[in-house]
């Protein structure tokens, strides 16, 4: 998606890790993909990586894809977690309480995404609601690249294993997902649902009857 939003030309060459070339499975014994290779040089970390790109595809050339608002880069981080305990939970018991607390993170993402960010109250100082798009603007930005994979994930995987779908009634992240999905750079590398299910078929549980 990184690449798609820098405008770069590039070749997606996929492959079956547990059928990998040698020379891949020398290149980081015990990471797993991504990998970047530059000069010789190997970056295994997904963080490192997207510093590098950020650092080497800059302007003016290629465009800036760094929040303004340190906020931004970590709002949302503890969604997927949450939901990771909700999904792996088998025990009706729990299940309430482990909904409870996924749905307290998607609320205080939804909460970010509707206050205004300092830029929209230059422009307008009365306004109440945040009118942006994304998460540190009208941009997509490596914020947005960190978390809406694991946003649509999160919908996938909630709606096959708890029939749960992110509610309406969180208009600031029901807004940002429906204007994400209009942006060819996430179609375009978002997996699809099969693929996502098959992925979390070891994983996720169903709740015991």
């Amino acid at each position: 998606m990184i690449l798609f939003l820098k405008g770069v030309n590039f070749t997606l060459t996929t492959v079956d890790m547990k059928r990998a070339p040698e020379v891949l499975k020398d290149l980081a014994p015990g990471s797993q993909p991504p990998f970047l290779i530059y000069n010789k040089e190997v970056h295994t970390d997904n963080n490192k990586i997207e510093e590098f790109l950020e650092a080497t595809l800059a302007p003016p050339q290629y465009p800036k894809l760094g929040c303004r608002y340190k906020e931004s880069n970590g709002a949302g981080d503890d969604i997927f977690h949450k939901f990771s305990a909700y999904i792996k939970n088998p025990n009706p018991g729990l299940n309430e309480m482990l909904e409870k607390k996924f749905l307290k993170s998607l609320v205080k993402l939804d909460q970010y995404l509707l206050t205004p960010l300092p830029y929209e109250l230059d422009q307008n100082p009365n306004l109440s609601e945040s009118k942006r798009k994304f998460l540190d603007g009208d941009s997509l930005t490596l914020a947005d690249c960190n978390l809406l994979p694991k946003l649509h994930i999160v919908k996938v995987v909630c709606k096959k294993y708890r029939d749960f779908e992110i509610p309406a009634a969180l208009q600031g992240l029901t807004r940002y997902l429906a204007e994400v999905y209009k942006q060819s750079e996430f179609r375009n590398t978002c997996p699809k649902d099969s693929e996502i299910l098959l992925a979390y078929h070891s994983v996720a549980k169903f709740l015991k009857r």
